[in-house]
């Protein structure tokens, strides 16, 4: 690091669990977020801030007036712009040394493959189980770490599913593929805006604490949020061991 960069992250450095050899972990990594809306807009803030040497958002939608409620990467300024790119222009201010990709696109399997190969973490911050189900697959297929978050209405969770654990579940342990969840829309509930900033944080902090090796994830732990209480419930979860997803990869 040079001498800006101590100056940057110096209060990152003064953390013993961190330190400068943390940091430089931090800035080696890459960080893929999928979604750069409610949630993806305050994961990437902090992944960018923090010094993630580099974070590629993927998002094939554009900015909407009633997207910036709650989705801080975007400005007035930048209605009808697609996410991806307005978001780099943001992160591109608030910390020019991470070198950050835009994808404008609905990314398919092969593209996540293609993606998910290269990252060293993967933030899952889209709105949908199709979406979700191809991302926790090419992260069981690539042994790379996956911070799930939701949020709608008041209501929101998180975990993390690291399919290199033994005991842990991947997503689709929890999320059986095969099973009907009913797709619930911010477009059509509603969401309260600070709650998609506080999962999307934990994202990045989550996403952190991965990359630079440090604390415990919340692999095999489900935490549910009722913001209208502000209550938080914790859930262990366990792996599956018949699961389409992950199961053959253990047995194997």
């Amino acid at each position: 690091m040079n001498d800006q960069q101590l100056l940057r992250y110096s209060r990152h450095i003064l953390l013993d669990e961190i330190g400068i050899e943390g940091q430089e972990r931090l800035l080696r990594g890459h960080a893929l977020v999928i979604g750069a809306g409610g949630l993806g807009s305050p994961a990437a803030y902090y992944l960018a801030s923090a010094g993630m040497g580099k974070i590629t958002l993927v998002d094939n939608d554009t900015v909407d007036l009633t997207n910036l409620q709650r989705q801080i990467l975007h400005t007035t300024e930048r209605i009808g712009q697609p996410k991806a790119d307005s978001g780099k222009r943001t992160l591109a201010q608030i910390n020019p040394e991470v070198a950050v990709e835009a994808v404008v696109e609905r990314a398919d399997d092969a593209r996540l493959d293609a993606l998910v190969a290269s990252a060293s973490v993967v933030l899952d911050c889209s709105d949908n189980f199709i979406t979700r189900h191809a991302v926790n697959r090419a992260c069981v297929r690539h042994g790379v770490p996956l911070v799930s978050g939701a949020a709608i209405k008041f209501d929101a969770q998180i975990s993390v599913f690291h399919p290199v654990t033994e005991q842990a579940p991947c997503y689709a342990c929890l999320f059986p593929p095969d099973q009907q969840f009913e797709e619930v829309l911010c477009s059509t509930m509603g969401v309260f805006a600070p709650l998609v900033g506080i999962i999307g944080t934990m994202q990045a902090a989550e996403a952190l604490k991965l990359v630079a090796g440090i604390g415990e994830s919340l692999a095999g732990r489900l935490l549910l949020l009722d913001a209208r209480s502000m209550e938080w419930t914790s859930i262990k979860v366990a792996r599956n061991p018949a699961c389409p997803v992950c199961g053959q990869r253990h047995a194997g």
